[in-house]
């Protein structure tokens, strides 16, 4: 039986090179496409794909949240990462998160062939080159612990990074269908866990974790 996959990256001529790649693999129907994490989860949530091939770097929502999304809504689905993040902190997140692979953005499609058929398996599959760094990772007999510890909520983080893409806390609020009071609560409470008082230095740690890219 074919695998249902939904393909996940900010860069429309990536994914229109992944589906390419990918469309001729009896193993696997393409039936979405997502540019961010709030529409990937949106869209799972819709179609409830066996498979997700996603980015962690992503504006409106990041892969690691978004998969952390996904598999509350669908736990079912099976999550590949497919990133130019090579650090032990966004490997072991996204681990974290439920992702059942990790492949690097420069690897060979006979990686990424791999890597699905292990996961259709009920497998983990992570590229052999970051292997030993997920190796190191490892503590507690085995149990996986992000480098850090998370001191934000979910939704906190969701708000964090919309207002460090530079999202307004109106346009904020209307994303996440909530109010502009709640979005300015949710301000305050980061700013108080992190010590940090000013949306530069906002900015800084989310660039520092992955939640948007240096140059949005």
């Amino acid at each position: 039986m074919k695998s249902r996959l939904i393909l996940v990256d900010d860069h429309n001529l990536f994914r229109e090179g992944l589906k390419s790649l990918l469309k001729d693999d009896l193993r696997i129907t393409i039936v979405g496409e997502a540019r961010n994490g709030r529409e990937a989860v949106k869209l799972c949530q819709e179609e409830k794909p066996d498979l997700v091939i996603i980015d962690i770097a992503m504006p409106e929502l990041n892969g690691i949240e978004a998969t952390r999304q996904i598999l509350a809504h669908t736990p079912a689905t099976k999550v590949i990462a497919l990133s130019m993040h090579s650090s032990k902190r966004f490997i072991l997140d996204m681990l974290k998160a439920g992702a059942s692979g990790y492949l690097l953005k420069d690897c060979a499609m006979e990686e990424l062939d791999m890597a699905i058929t292990a996961v259709r398996d009920n497998k983990m599959f992570l590229s052999p080159s970051i292997a030993g760094t997920v190796v190191r990772g490892m503590v507690n007999g085995g149990e996986i612990h992000a480098a850090e510890t998370k001191k934000l909520t979910s939704r906190e983080t969701e708000v964090l990074q919309l207002l460090t893409e530079g999202k307004s806390s109106r346009e904020t609020a209307d994303r996440l269908n909530v109010s502009v009071k709640t979005v300015q609560t949710h301000r305050r409470n980061i700013m108080e866990k992190l010590g940090l008082h000013h949306i530069t230095d906002l900015t800084k740690y989310a660039i520092q974790q992955g939640l948007i890219s240096p140059d949005i």
